[in-house]
């Protein structure tokens, strides 16, 4: 016999949960009267989302924060006044066409794609600025913010015009490289986040210079639990750095808007097989490891990618410096299909 549930529901969980889900970037930590710490809703955060004016708050909390993000919260929500218009003249087989390629400052065409878009996208790749320094681009790759502008920005003097702290040592990590970077960054995937499906995905470009700020901006944006991994690009170019290792790396973080959506179109094979010449040779181990991830992307296209790791001892390659030895072998394959139904 089932037992009977002696305990009513918590609303106060099941309402913390609707807004952590509507508004992940709300959810921080704090100490509660036993001194626990526990899960909470930051309402500075809360009021700045559902408000048209800055939220000021000063509560002690986890948070990831810098001199300006309020504003770029404020102007993520900020409606504009300006629409698409057609240019014919520079198209090609503009009444058939089903590409579009739009020209103007990104937010503003984030935001005009909600009216159409709104959590239609299935999948978002972008490659923002990487914050280098450099100003050769056609947009800007410089976000250095200056001594002044910085201090006025993240009030670092007092009340009677002190300078808190020195400016002058460790310049690099105390902010003001990234501060505009993240502010820039913020209102943009907060945006496209909303242009996703539920079981949307989007994939973000980036290098050594701002991937610890990209992931902590996403956690925040996304929720840590959509966070699906990290692909890395070794570029086999590095640059020659006498201050440290050289960079040789880029990489493309990857989140779900839901990753239990997501992974609902998704289903992961693997085998791994040993062999082994018991007779002669029963301490060699030859390995052939399978892996493969099938994806449904609509009810027409499908992928399939799949990963062979192999080590056979027989097998003999030549080395470089002449002799044949064993080595570790791998292929990798990418199938696209297309299913009809008749």
């Amino acid at each position: 016999m089932d037992k009977l549930r002696m305990q009513t529901t918590n609303k106060a969980d099941e309402k913390f949960q609707k807004l952590a889900d509507m508004f992940p970037n709300a959810v921080t930590e704090t100490i509660d009267e036993n001194g626990e710490v526990v899960r909470a809703i930051d309402k500075d955060v809360l009021m700045q989302e559902i408000s048209y004016k800055v939220v000021d708050g000063n509560e002690e909390r986890y948070q990831f924060t810098w001199p300006g993000k309020k504003k770029s919260l404020l102007l993520a929500n900020a409606p504009i006044n300006k629409t698409l218009r057609p240019c014919r003249e520079e198209s090609v087989d503009f009444d058939n066409t089903e590409n579009l390629y739009i020209e103007g400052d990104n937010l503003e065409v984030l935001k005009l794609l909600q009216e159409t878009y709104l959590s239609k996208i299935k999948m978002i790749y972008i490659d923002p600025p990487y914050n280098t320094g450099k100003d050769s681009f056609v947009y800007n790759d410089n976000f250095n913010m200056s001594k002044d502008a910085f201090s006025d920005a993240s009030g670092q003097y007092d009340e009677n015009g002190n300078l808190l702290f020195d400016m002058h040592s460790n310049n690099e990590s105390n902010g003001k490289f990234h501060s505009d970077w993240l502010s820039m960054i913020y209102p943009r995937l907060k945006i496209a986040k909303d242009l996703l499906k539920e079981d949307g995905v989007i994939l973000i470009n980036m290098d050594e210079n701002e991937i610890t700020n990209l992931q902590n901006v996403c956690r925040e944006i996304f929720g840590e639990q959509n966070d699906l991994g990290t692909i890395v690009w070794d570029k086999r170019n590095p640059k020659g750095d006498a201050q440290g290792i050289s960079y040789q790396h880029e990489y493309i973080i990857v989140y779900a808007k839901n990753k239990y959506e997501f992974l609902k179109n998704m289903t992961v094979y693997s085998r791994l097989d040993l062999y082994s010449d018991y007779l002669h040779k029963p301490l060699n181990i030859d390995v052939n490891w399978e892996v493969q991830i099938n994806m449904i992307i609509n009810k027409w296209f499908s992928t399939t990618l799949t990963t062979n790791l192999m080590y056979d001892d027989d097998v003999k390659i030549v080395q470089k410096d002449g002799t044949k030895g064993s080595r570790v072998q791998f292929k990798e394959i990418l199938g696209v299909g297309v299913q009809f139904n008749f």
